[in-house]
């Protein structure tokens, strides 16, 4: 018997997510990291941020969009609902994200993960799962 198991860790969330393009399952991501944390844009001000972004591959390229995306939340406390991916290859991203200032998260993301991420091609299109440190 080895002397260490795996157990279960409950600090972390995993997303599912899927969509019929790569770009469309970015932008599901980013929604669904969002409706994890509950931040929601206040209405009746928009705020637009460009993200522009190099990385090795598109896992690399997620886990980077997703991280600046809550760079963003943290440092300037801000949610984004709108999202337009202009231009995405295997090692770069160019969009815009469109949203507003947020109150208060249900809870915080501290980091999003490489843990056991890859990036699908299926009959419908893509679908990854994604882990959140919290």
């Amino acid at each position: 018997m080895s002397p260490y198991r795996e157990v279960d860790h409950t600090a972390d969330w995993a997303l599912h997510v899927w969509a019929p393009t790569l770009e469309e399952l970015f932008v599901e991501a980013a929604r669904g990291m969002y409706a994890l944390t509950g931040a929601r844009a206040e209405p009746g001000v928009t705020v637009r941020r460009r993200v522009e972004l190099t990385a090795d591959d598109h896992e690399s390229l997620l886990v980077a969009w997703l991280q600046e995306l809550l760079y963003f939340t943290e440092s300037e406390e801000l949610a984004f609902t709108g999202y337009h991916i202009a231009h995405l290859e295997p090692t770069h991203l160019r969009a815009e994200v469109e949203g507003g200032p947020t109150g208060r998260l249900d809870k915080m993301i501290k980091a999003v993960t490489y843990h056991n991420l890859k990036i699908n091609r299926t009959a419908d299109g893509y679908d990854t799962t994604i882990v959140f440190d919290v």
